[in-house]
């Protein structure tokens, strides 16, 4: 039965997928809320644009399956939350689970649920929660037939680079990653690399699970759309972008341009043009 949702969410052209991360306001981190202050015109516009799969927290996740028809994105449903997002690291750190998650995930038609693997300097509490929650939702997966996608995230010092900034060392990535796959992951949603020639020791150390690409931060067209490219080549199966989609002044034409890369290979001039 997994292997019917995961159906759902990669395209049967290319075999890959893109997934529109939406699911910020669940983290309560000033900032988070910047260009989705209004969830259903920001859900309206990614539908339109057609992502393979849209991301969404449970208490949001209406605004996507309540509208009509068949063509409409699939759901990925966060499933954790967690405190760890701001300048500073709070003195009670948390990463806390949805409970009944794949009972919830089914009734609201999930094709995927996410779950966070933390790494963060200073914090290794927030590691051992994050375990903790993927050996809980692991037999429930099997057992409603759910694909779980696993996100380990390697974080910088806080002190270092406050606020959510990812460390791009391909050895802790790639340590990180393999410890998701150990733990059962169905997908990987895993950081890229400061150096993406080397992200085929990635995807090659995930084992044949597949290997989505989180976005991070806000940066330039060119530099996403290159880093895309260069990312697919390494065998990568796919991204998971949202900051670089739900803050762009054109949301709808940057997903149709990644779509296009990732599903036809354009090339970055070509997906260049087609943002407008």
């Amino acid at each position: 039965m997994k292997d019917f949702r995961i159906k759902r969410l990669f395209n049967a052209k290319s075999g890959r997928c893109f997934d529109v991360a939406v699911d910020h306001g669940f983290f309560n981190q000033p900032g988070f809320l910047q260009g989705i202050e209004s969830m259903p015109k920001v859900i309206a516009t990614l539908v339109e644009a057609a992502p393979d799969a849209i991301q969404l927290t449970l208490g949001q996740a209406r605004h996507l399956q309540s509208l009509p028809g068949r063509e409409k994105p699939s759901l990925v449903l966060r499933t954790d939350v967690a405190n760890i997002y701001g300048k500073e690291l709070p003195s009670a750190r948390f990463s806390l689970m949805i409970e009944e998650t794949m009972l919830q995930a089914v009734r609201v038609d999930a094709a995927c649920v996410c779950v966070n693997l933390f790494q963060i300097p200073g914090a290794p509490e927030v590691h051992e929660q994050c375990v903790e929650n993927i050996l809980k939702l692991k037999p429930q997966a099997d057992y409603y037939g759910m694909p779980m996608m696993i996100e380990p995230l390697v974080f910088q010092p806080n002190e270092k680079a406050g606020g959510y900034m990812v460390d791009g060392d391909v050895v802790k990535i790639s340590h990180l990653v393999r410890q998701a796959v150990e733990l059962g992951a169905d997908i990987i949603k895993g950081d890229p690399t400061d150096d993406v020639s080397l992200y085929h020791q990635v995807v090659e150390v995930a084992g044949g699970i597949p290997v989505l690409v989180r976005g991070g931060g806000r940066v330039s067209d060119r530099e996403i759309l290159v880093r895309t490219q260069g990312l697919l080549e390494q065998g990568a199966s796919g991204i998971v972008y949202g900051r670089n989609i739900i803050q762009h002044p054109n949301p709808k034409g940057i997903t149709r341009a990644l779509m296009a890369m990732v599903h036809d290979g354009v090339s970055v001039d070509e997906a260049l043009a087609m943002i407008g």
